[in-house]
């Protein structure tokens, strides 16, 4: 029995250390994959977003109906569908006879897009394409709705994002950014591309700053006598490293980086929000929602589904979304990856609860 005990014990501890080693593989691989996605990789889905509430609308009505009248709610709504389909039929058949149906402005349509961002804003490979399939088809008359939530990331991750969302504004479509829960930092890179900001009331907003962090180990190589060499081209190749000595010319100069890189993203939201007094909020501090609408960082305070809400009942409204098909490896790195931006979050939203509520 104790040899029975002791190699159930020597198997289990084989079995954690092999699924670690395929996990760690994984999570690698996966990272090493995630921007090497080619044509053919992913399919678009559009889904009418009308029905559903309209569906949505009947089992209300007709769960807090009596049930003596619940037959007669019943056919009623039975026959208000077939009117309005026979009604959508002949308006169709109209509008290609009649000239004043031709002229008249067309129903307008609203697509909505979810980006949900991590440090790398690994969303904005599905953004892109998204963005690229309705830029085909809207117009000026229509509207794109983005249902936003970043807690920021790498610069010239967030820098691109925004950049597919300046392709909506150069085409003159409409852009309304809804924030429920965070954009801040790189996610405010992105919300303030937007037309119309609106967020919920204790939604955090803004961190316009910069940050940049590196851990040194020189000291530590020193201590058991292990040198470390580094050869560059060029004055300013690498100012701050890891494992060598760094100077004080070196940490100005990366200093400087950053301020020319805080000026770059003061310039950015100054030249699409120019409402707001940007040396005040371009401080790295943030803002709950109602504090941000003092400061013209946001339109209104108002959730993303009392706005959804309110365009069903006057536009055709549409959830566009590109899918990419991942392998069981990418699969588990993606799930590694989210539990690793949920920890980064959960820390985030901590750090902001102390008295300067600073990044």
């Amino acid at each position: 029995m104790e040899f029975l005990f002791e190699y159930g014990l020597f198997f289990a501890k084989v079995a954690t250390m092999l699924i670690a080693f395929v996990v760690i593989v994984s999570v690698v691989v996966s990272a090493s994959q995630r921007n090497k996605v080619g044509p053919g990789k992913g399919h678009l889905e559009i889904t009418s977003l009308n029905p559903q509430f309209e569906e949505l609308k009947e089992t209300m009505l007709l769960a807090t109906t009596d049930e003596i009248h619940q037959k007669t709610e019943e056919k009623r709504l039975h026959k208000a569908k077939k009117r309005q389909i026979a009604a959508d039929k002949k308006a169709a058949k109209n509008r290609s006879a009649s000239q004043e149906n031709l002229e008249k402005k067309p129903k307008s349509k609203v697509f909505v897009l979810n980006f949900n961002g991590n440090i790398s804003a690994a969303a904005v490979e599905h953004l892109r394409e998204e963005i690229t399939a309705i830029l085909t088809q809207a117009s000026s008359n229509d509207e794109v709705l983005l249902k936003l939530e970043s807690p920021g990331g790498m610069v010239h991750s967030y820098g691109l994002a925004s950049s597919q969302l300046d392709r909506l504004r150069k085409k003159n479509i409409p852009l309304t950014v809804c924030v429920d829960r965070v954009a801040a930092s790189g996610g405010y890179m992105m919300a303030c591309v937007a037309d119309k900001i609106l967020a919920a009331p204790f939604a955090i907003i803004g961190s316009i700053g910069v940050v940049a962090q590196i851990p040194n180990f020189n000291k530590l190589l020193k201590k058991h006598d292990v040198e470390f060499e580094m050869l560059t081209a060029g004055e300013h190749k690498r100012t701050l490293t890891m494992f060598g000595e760094n100077t004080d010319k070196g940490r100005e100069k990366f200093v400087e980086e950053l301020e020319d890189t805080h000026q770059l993203f003061k310039d950015y939201v100054s030249e699409r929000r120019p409402q707001v007094d940007i040396d005040k909020i371009a401080t790295g501090e943030i803002w709950f929602g109602s504090r941000a609408l003092a400061m013209s960082l946001i339109d209104d305070i108002q959730t993303s589904d009392e706005y959804l809400v309110s365009r069903i009942e006057k536009a055709d409204v549409f959830e566009v979304a590109y899918v990419f098909k991942k392998k069981f490896h990418e699969r588990l790195g993606l799930a590694a990856e989210e539990s690793a931006d949920r920890l980064l979050v959960r820390w985030w939203s901590r750090l902001t609860q102390d008295s300067n509520r600073h990044l």
